[in-house]
């Protein structure tokens, strides 16, 4: 007998949505490595918020919404709080229930300063990578360090003259006549009167100049994980200085440790930098009309090959974070508000890939 296409309505609802959410859902096993990482960052949500007043949307609910975003490229929080009102799968991962109502976009506008300043982003990651599950997938011998763009969410055309030269005409008016052909610019004479903090920046000899910054990863090089992210602005040596910085904290072990880079890390500086720290460079070799600082010390350890075949991987991660994460070319504005969404975006290319990583660990 053929169904009628007709909608009937209950005076009653009785939707359970755990069980909507079926058992082999990749997000369960995600779901409980974030509620442990939340749990223990308890204390830090406390300090953020005041005791007085009314209650917030509590800040596990946001972070589990902004995961959600990098997990499923939402482009905006006005989206995904239109996905929120209809997908039992976000309410459940979210924490809501089905009668719950959603917030306002603008909630996370008004929070983000607060985990900010708490510098959650980096915590989470952190927790996450804290618990005794993920642990035991980790390294703490071998790691990998690399660098990548993230386009600034500013046009070149607000690249302007920091001496003020080509600003508009006082009341009103066509803008100034500009011949752009020929002309020098720099980060020492302009700046973005839309991100200050953006610079002007290269990737290679022939490539497009952007205005960006430069994202950083360290890798742990069993399971490809990124176990520390930042953000810098964009010049020739913020790579090698987030390197030393990420590194430094792991070299204090009684054996040593190795960091393998691509041919850009191939410094003499960064190299005996590295060695001064017990770290064992396994930097790709330039030697493109130049001596490399690796010789035979490193390169005749059978180690040194496979971490250069390994290093690679973290290039995957950079690539679900820009793609898939949507950092590519980022919607905020300054150090501090790129940084922490590239950060986040780090922490959920880790939980990811953990549903299969801990089914074959």
């Amino acid at each position: 007998m053929r169904g009628t296409d007709e909608r009937t309505g209950s005076l009653f609802s009785y939707v359970d949505i755990e069980a909507r959410v079926r058992k082999d859902q990749p997000l369960r096993t995600i779901r409980a490595v974030v509620d442990a990482a939340l749990a223990a960052l308890e204390t830090d949500f406390s300090a953020l918020y005041s005791r007085a007043g009314r209650p917030s949307v509590a800040p596990e609910r946001l972070l589990r919404a902004m995961l959600l975003q990098a997990f499923y490229s939402v482009r905006s929080e006005r989206q995904l709080m239109e996905r929120l009102e209809f997908d039992l799968l976000f309410r459940w991962f979210v924490g809501l229930g089905i009668d719950e109502a959603v917030w306002d976009h603008s909630t996370f506008s008004k929070n983000r300063d607060r985990l900010l300043e708490g510098n959650i982003a980096a915590k989470l990651l952190a927790a996450v990578l804290a618990q005794p599950r993920v642990k035991g997938l980790l390294s703490s011998d071998h790691f990998s360090v690399d660098g990548t763009l993230v386009e600034a969410w500013a046009s070149m055309k607000s690249f302007r003259p920091k001496d003020g030269s080509e600003e508009p005409p006082g009341g009103g008016g066509r803008n100034v006549e500009s011949d752009f052909h020929g002309e020098r610019r720099s980060n020492e004479t302009h700046a973005s009167t839309t991100d200050p903090e953006a610079r002007l920046y290269r990737k290679g000899r022939g490539k497009e100049a952007k205005l960006c910054f430069i994202g950083h990863g360290l890798m742990e090089n069993r399971s490809g994980l990124v176990v520390q992210a930042c953000l810098t602005q964009a010049d020739g040596h913020a790579e090698r200085e987030a390197a030393l910085a990420m590194i430094e904290p792991r070299a204090d072990r009684p054996c040593a440790i190795t960091l393998g880079a691509d041919k850009a890390y191939d410094t003499e500086d960064f190299v005996n930098e590295l060695r001064s720290m017990r770290v064992t460079p396994h930097v790709a070799q330039n030697t493109s009309g130049r001596q490399s600082a690796i010789d035979r010390r490193t390169t005749r350890h059978t180690g040194y090959a496979v971490s250069l075949c390994i290093r690679k991987r973290i290039e995957e991660a950079f690539g679900w974070i820009k793609a898939v994460a949507g950092q590519d070319k980022t919607r905020f504005r300054g150090v501090s508000r790129v940084g922490f969404a590239f950060t986040l975006a780090a922490a959920a290319y880790d939980l990811v890939r953990l549903p299969k990583l801990l089914v074959t660990a």
